[in-house]
């Protein structure tokens, strides 16, 4: 079950009153830790709000899988790619874990590269479409899956959530609001203030919420997660396929 602290719906509100918007484009600042077993022990989730424009790159056909200029991906074999360009978390989002943690969570603070205001980025489709800006478009694909390297980005900060009963993992996977991923599909600049407009949102019911819970706590959620089609990121929709052929009738 989602936590209650998530259940609001003062994104509906907010959007209403005031429109969807970023807040920051935040870029990673990519330092050696020891809490993270990406090669080399480097990661990128120590992310920082940019001070002006930042490019955003469209996939490359046999290459990269787009994402924003400057950005530093420390693990590749768990992020970045075509599905997993940009993330997003709503500021409304981290404001709810600031009153559970009982500490400050600036912009970029849970490794996202946008930090959206009036957004339920969370209630957002696979498949949905989003303008950012005046160019740049991007696709709703997955949800963001908590690891080690998060757990430990906490406790750099000063924050241990192991101290409250439980580790870091199990709170946040528990909450269901763990933000999305997002592919590239057209490029462009964005920047702190631009406008956010949803240009598409698909008919079936697998949310950024719905998809996550599917892959970690009800995972007979899985095999409705296919009604997303081709905007589901690949990893998601092999795990769906394969929990949906062992458990066939």
């Amino acid at each position: 079950m989602e936590s209650p602290v998530f259940r609001s719906r003062l994104w509906e509100c907010r959007s209403s009153l005031r429109g969807m918007r970023l807040l920051s484009v935040n870029l990673a600042r990519p330092r050696s830790a020891g809490y993270t077993n990406a090669p080399g022990g480097v990661t990128g989730i120590d992310k920082r709000p940019a001070d002006g424009p930042v490019p955003v790159a469209a996939p490359v056909p046999g290459g990269g899988g787009g994402g924003l200029a400057g950005d530093v991906i420390g693990d590749r074999r768990f992020h970045g790619g075509g599905d997993q360009a940009v993330y997003a978390f709503a500021r409304e989002d981290l404001d709810g874990w600031e009153r559970v943690l009982g500490h400050e969570l600036p912009n970029g603070a849970f490794g996202e590269n946008l930090t959206t205001a009036g957004a339920d980025v969370n209630g957002a489709l696979v498949g949905e479409r989003w303008r950012v800006g005046p160019d740049v478009v991007l696709e709703v694909s997955c949800s963001r899956t908590p690891c080690r390297t998060f757990a430990g980005r906490l406790e750099e900060m000063g924050i241990s959530p192991a101290e409250r009963g439980e580790g870091w993992m199990r709170t946040f996977t528990r909450a269901a609001a763990p933000g999305a991923y997002l592919r590239v599909v057209e490029p462009g600049e964005i920047r702190a203030g631009d406008r956010i407009e949803v240009l598409h949102r698909p008919d079936h019911e697998v949310t950024v919420s719905f998809l996550f819970r599917a892959l970690t706590t009800e995972r007979t959620l899985l095999p409705r997660v296919l009604a997303a089609g081709d905007a589901l990121a690949a990893v998601a929709r092999g795990e769906a396929l394969r929990y949906a052929a062992k458990y066939a009738s």
